[in-house]
């Protein structure tokens, strides 16, 4: 009854699993690998071509091509330098130690030549051998073998094909076969298989009709003989068979397939290589169906997306070379590849997963200075990564720089803990330059290996009112400066951009403005000068003193009673002078005697045309003051009169 509820049980599987659908590791086929069918026409010749894995062993054992029969496989060529009978001038065997593979090549081929073979290392049937199926015919057409390809587990495979131009917009595949038919891996219309997603990756050629497909993580499970075509497999276009064989070689460092990244930290990708020059190019791209788009090169190219989140750090001591991404989100997560431009086997593939969490390390991503300031640029680490080493580096398409930074963490005293301590580390820039502006990154590094980092960018301005960018449309400058004189960290661009674009026009209107300014001048000074010199008339007139020619005459107030007798007469005497006294208000007579009388009598008549002057003069000072009125002038001015040089 058990035996039935077993076999009942058996029903119920699925008609076709990975098991199935895949040979395990145990049922492939021994490390040296061949072509599984080769075809020669009659009197013609083949070419047998025998893979095997690189060890210092295999390169230096004995090669061989043999024939089975019923019970043995008798040897045809050796790299021994044995030759059986039948085939002496006709067969010949040569190794390619560094190509990894022997060839066997056999002309004059005859209808008895048809049959099974074996190449193989070391001693015939020991195992490490591959079965080879001749067959001869007389043509006139010899079908096509299928094109080896050889690959190491986990490493890459590249493969290509070419059809007529006449297939250029037909549909391209590539599928495996099986026992149920060919199981479509990818094609052009977009379609690919589950186990082959972020691995698999068809473009086109050229001349037209020619594509390659390129699958990374080669598996056992890969191994097999498949069909790249154009059109729809068993109905339409041609095919053409890939034979595709994979080994292992346990010395070879294998990447991590998956990598699980937190939403706003980074994540470390480890790319391994053998590079057989020293000029091989290294890049790394994310997968997809249409293409693998190139994020970085180490030429030094970056995707202008990925600046400043991406650095590639080459270690050809180890033949590795390292790719971090920092600052991830949701858009990151799918699949990466590591490639170099001329070992195809080298490339790798890991899927990136992105989750929720928080960063390790934490700071502000964005900090501004001004030129001539110091700035600190810091990041704060948690416990786990107390005793990782800590370093800041200026980030560059080609390099991240490393630059001198201090920790602020205690070490060596038993008094201060992870929880306690400043877990902080500091760049400081003494004076920012703008060169200075860029990306900085903070990173920790254990053991060698490079982990997390944080990403800084550096803004460097030119003052606190200078942030000068074309798409500003306004400036706030400095309503009032000095000339000659440039307070630091202010700009005055801004004014002289104004004077720049008015510049034409004041030119233009220069000749204007100069008389524009002095006129209003030249208009106050006159009014000036004309008010000063009517104030001075008026103090004259105001004055007893008159001048006429070169002679000067004090006139008293008590005359001007009087004045129809001086009219009357030129030889009216006077016995008393009144003279007004320097100082004072008061009038003071003074008693002429008889000897100035009789000589003042005696100056007139000597000279009657001087009299004669002075009473005109006399005559015009009169009509002057009887028009100002009569209570003008009685009072003597306050300041010091002239001196007198004759008295009428």
């Amino acid at each position: 009854m058990t035996l039935l509820a077993f076999i009942f049980l058996l029903t119920f599987l699925p008609t076709e699993s990975a098991s199935s659908r895949y040979p395990p590791k145990a049922a492939i086929l021994s490390p040296v690998f061949g072509p599984r069918q080769v075809y020669g026409l009659l009197d013609g010749a083949v070419t047998v071509k025998c893979f095997y894995p690189p060890t210092p062993v295999n390169r230096h054992d004995r090669k061989y091509w043999c024939k089975e029969a019923a019970t043995r496989c008798i040897t045809v060529a050796s790299t021994s330098g044995y030759v059986a009978p039948g085939y002496k001038g006709r067969a010949f065997i040569t190794d390619y130690p560094q190509a990894e593979n022997f060839q066997i090549n056999i002309s004059g081929l005859a209808l008895a030549d048809a049959g099974n073979y074996q190449c193989g290392i070391g001693t015939n049937g020991r195992g490490l051998s591959h079965r080879v199926s001749l067959d001869v015919s007389e043509g006139p057409h010899v079908p096509e073998g299928a094109e080896l390809f050889y690959v190491m587990l986990h490493s890459t495979l590249t493969m290509s094909c070419s059809f007529e131009a006449e297939y250029e917009s037909a549909r391209k595949y590539l599928c495996k076969m099986d026992k149920n038919g060919c199981q479509n891996i990818i094609d052009s219309y977009g379609n690919i298989d589950p186990d082959y997603t972020g691995r698999a990756l068809m473009s086109h050629k050229k001349p037209a009709g020619t594509f390659s497909i390129v699958i990374t993580q080669m598996g056992w499970e890969d191994s097999g003989l498949y069909l790249c075509g154009v059109g729809t497999y068993g109905k339409d276009g041609e095919t053409k068979k890939l034979d595709v064989h994979v080994y292992e070689e346990s010395n070879v460092p294998q990447a991590k397939p998956t990598i699980i990244g937190v939403k706003g930290s980074s994540v470390t990708f480890e790319c391994h290589y053998k590079p057989r020059k020293k000029s091989s190019m290294k890049y790394w791209c994310k997968w997809r169906q249409n293409g693998c788009s190139r994020i970085i090169d180490s030429s030094g190219y970056v995707a202008n997306l990925y600046e400043g989140r991406v650095a590639m750090y080459d270690s050809p001591d180890n033949d590795t070379f390292v790719v971090i991404l920092n600052q991830l989100t949701d858009k990151d997560k799918g699949y990466y590849w590591c490639m170099t431009d001329e070992e195809k086997e080298q490339q790798s593939s890991t899927e990136l997963k992105i989750i929720d969490g928080e960063p390790g390390l934490k700071g502000k991503k964005e900090v501004e200075a001004q030129v001539g300031s110091r700035v600190d640029l810091t990041c704060s680490y948690p416990c786990k990564y107390y005793s990782y080493q800590k370093y800041w580096c200026k980030w560059s398409s080609s390099r991240c720089t490393p630059m001198s930074a201090s920790d602020q963490r205690q070490p060596g005293t038993d008094t201060v803990t992870c929880d306690t301590d400043n877990k902080t580390v500091i760049l400081s820039l003494d004076s920012v330059a703008k060169t200075d502006q860029g990306w900085y990154w903070c990173g920790v590094k254990h053991n060698g290996l490079f982990g997390e980092t944080m990403a800084v960018y550096l803004w460097v301005t030119e003052g606190s009112g200078a942030n000068y960018h074309l798409e500003l449309p306004t400036v706030d400058a400095p309503s009032h400066a000095e000339p000659g004189l440039n307070p630091q960290g202010r700009s005055y661009e801004a004014e002289v951009k104004s004077a720049a674009d008015s510049d034409s026009s004041e030119q233009s209107h220069g000749r204007n403005v100069l008389p524009l300014v002095l006129g209003p001048v030249g208009a106050v000074l006159l009014i000036t000068a004309t008010a000063f010199a009517v104030f001075k008339y008026k103090q004259l007139k105001r004055s007893d003193l008159v001048s006429v020619g070169s002679y000067r005459t004090n006139i008293s107030m008590s005359d001007f009673e009087s004045v129809k007798e001086y009219s009357a007469s030129n030889d009216a005497c006077v016995k008393e002078t009144q003279e007004t006294q320097i100082g004072g208000d008061e009038f003071i007579t003074t008693k002429a005697t008889p000897e100035s009388a009789a000589e003042t009598k005696a100056a007139k008549r000597s000279s009657k045309e001087d009299a004669d002057l002075a009473y005109s003069a006399f005559l015009l000072t009169s009509s002057s003051i009887a028009q100002d009125g009569p209570g003008e002038g009685s009072a003597a001015p306050a300041v010091s009169p002239p001196a007198w040089e004759g008295q009428v």
